[in-house]
């Protein structure tokens, strides 16, 4: 059996469906339980995001800073990459993004508690340090008893953030997206490891090292400064470019409903017949969609403990927004120019060049290299933010683990710099088998405390919008 074969494996067993059903059972339950926050709250979460909250919250940074630093960490290449991946013909077809929709909309429920939870009972030391997270609404919020699942998660959490979703994939994207941009035909290459690679992957990898290494030096507060700077401003540039090519190709989009809800029922299988059309489709939306926006993962509450907030709801409402930027908006758009254009049909194209193929067709009045280069500028930018969020993730779920060594902490940083520097030289996908699996073992954890709090998060998020109404009547 060869190393890739055993990953698949491990990633059929892991992401089977009783975590499927775990995590969509979960978005359910607190659905439920919230009363359906996600869409009863969803302008308030909004109109929260810019507004700050009264003088006097302790935290590191602001609410939108940590948004802000959790969106840097979810939109990178599981919005551009991850949805080609997810809906391509030899994969769940498009039919996995009506299930990345499922996900997504279940899951603002889930990271609305998973804010709410992280707030709630995160810890702030003598010196103002934040650490928070669901290690701490494991062991604070479920009892000393369980802080063996704390670890569990924490340890998951730092393996995800070194080997998943915050190195290889990332950079691997990027890299892909530079070298078929600047040397599509592997003009000049180099050996490495035995094997040749274009310069220009070489150089990428080395630059994107020595930035992150620069950024990630600084701690939360840099973080979520640089983040603050690129994640709004290269999400309106993606979504603009996305808006134009909908706008001009806008008889393709009936068509490419039709072929999500087909695709997403077995009206239209892809392989094995429609049940396992259903499955295929079901199994590579959801883990994408998760892989995108992180709903369950446990990882955005680790940014959300950092807020300068005195309301745990209030920070609950504005990482709910996370979920549906991310996927509602930013995925939907990337699935829509996909299946549009026919990209997903082209068995010959994998990963970015999905997406790439999409932009240079919807996009057929501007010059193709144009069309590419606004796609790698996003992809490079989006995916950068993201390993600097997940080192942020990382280093807390070591610090948890450690007990605060701040020289394992420093361990931490050099091997996730080292991890970006060979990223590029992982197989695509290699790299998403072990993103995946990692996910999905963090996962385990963090969805045992969200059913085991359940009833917190219903009764102080009542107890919470109660004293607003009062307030409201008073004023």
């Amino acid at each position: 059996m060869s190393f890739g074969e055993l990953l698949t494996n491990i990633n059929d067993i892991v992401w089977g469906v009783p975590l499927i059903v775990l995590i969509l059972s979960a978005g359910i339950l607190l659905t439920v339980k919230t009363k359906l926050i996600q869409v009863r709250k969803l302008p308030l979460a909004l109109k929260y995001l810019f507004h700050e909250e009264d003088d006097g919250a302790k935290g590191e940074v602001s609410g939108f800073a940590s948004l802000c630093t959790a969106l840097s960490a979810t939109i990178g290449t599981g919005n551009i990459v991850g949805v080609a991946t997810a809906i391509g013909v030899l994969a769940g077809g498009p039919g996995a993004l009506f299930w990345m929709w499922a996900a997504a909309f279940f899951g603002m429920a889930t990271k609305y508690a998973e804010g709410f939870l992280a707030v709630k009972y995160r810890t702030i030391d003598s010196e103002g340090h934040v650490l928070g997270g669901p290690f701490y609404y494991i062991e604070n919020g479920m009892g000393q008893k369980w802080k063996w699942l704390a670890k569990l998660f924490a340890f998951f959490g730092a393996c995800v953030g070194l080997m998943g979703i915050g190195t290889f994939s990332q950079v691997n994207g990027i890299s892909s997206a530079v070298t078929n941009f600047f040397d599509p035909n592997g003009e000049n290459t180099v050996e490495i490891f035995g094997m040749n690679y274009s310069v220009v992957t070489v150089i990428t990898a080395f630059v994107l090292a020595i930035f992150a290494g620069l950024v990630i030096i600084g701690g939360i507060k840099r973080i979520s400064g640089v983040s603050q700077i690129i994640v709004p401003f290269m999400a309106v540039l993606y979504v603009l470019a996305v808006i134009v090519l909908l706008v001009t190709n806008f008889t393709k989009i009936p068509m490419a409903f039709g072929e999500i809800i087909k695709g997403a029922f077995g009206i239209k299988p892809i392989a094995g017949g429609a049940l396992a059309s259903i499955m295929i489709s079901m199994r590579n939306g959801v883990a994408r969609g998760i892989f995108s926006n992180e709903s369950g993962l446990g990882s955005a509450p680790i940014a959300a403990a950092a807020a300068k907030t005195k309301e745990p709801v209030r920070q609950g409402l504005i990482s709910m927004t996370g979920t549906f930027i991310d996927t509602i908006v930013i995925c939907t758009m990337t699935g829509l120019s996909i299946i549009m254009m026919g990209s997903w049909q082209d068995e010959s194209l994998q990963g970015v060049e999905v997406t790439t193929d999409a932009f240079s067709k919807g996009l057929s009045f501007l010059p193709s290299s144009a069309a590419s280069f606004i796609l790698m500028i996003c992809l490079v930018f989006f995916a950068f933010t993201t390993i600097l969020g997940w080192n942020y993730y990382g280093e807390r779920c070591l610090e948890y683990l450690s007990g605060k060594n701040k020289a394992a902490v420093m361990v931490y940083r050099a091997l996730y710099i080292i991890a970006v520097f060979i990223g590029p030289y992982m197989t695509v996908s290699a790299v998403w088998t072990i993103a995946d699996i990692f996910n999905g073992l963090m996962a385990f954890p963090n969805l045992v405390a969200l059913f085991a709090l359940n009833k917190i998060v219903a009764k102080d998020t009542e107890h919470y919008f109660r004293r607003l109404e009062r307030r409201k009547q008073k004023s």
